[in-house]
């Protein structure tokens, strides 16, 4: 079983979602990346995008996310967003969700 560590997605209007986490794979302004358990610290603008959540307990959370931070330190990684939603589907469909937070939040 792989280190975990703590993470937290929180938007302005609610902590979307909290627990341990084995890995995060989600989308920054300079393109995808994963973090592990005993990552470097850092912090890092976030995309529009998928962001896949790999938790310890062995399932898989996908979250649309528009915008905002991603910070990592000591162990513990948060990603503080404009917008985010906990999605079903497969990866475009996730996608398509964070597209629509988007225009939401453009007034589309």
């Amino acid at each position: 079983m792989a280190k975990a560590f703590h993470l937290e997605v929180v938007s302005p209007e609610a902590v979307v979602w909290t627990g341990e986490a084995e890995m995060l794979v989600t989308r920054t302004t300079e393109g995808e990346i994963g973090i592990l358990a005993d990552h470097e610290p850092m912090m890092a603008a976030l995309a529009t995008g998928t962001t896949v959540i790999h938790t310890a307990g062995g399932g898989d959370v996908s979250v649309a996310i528009h915008g905002g931070f991603l910070q990592v330190y000591r162990n513990e990684v948060t990603l503080l967003t404009d917008r985010a939603e906990i999605a079903e589907g497969d990866r475009e469909e996730v996608a398509r969700v964070a597209r629509a937070l988007a225009s939401e939040e453009a007034g589309e």
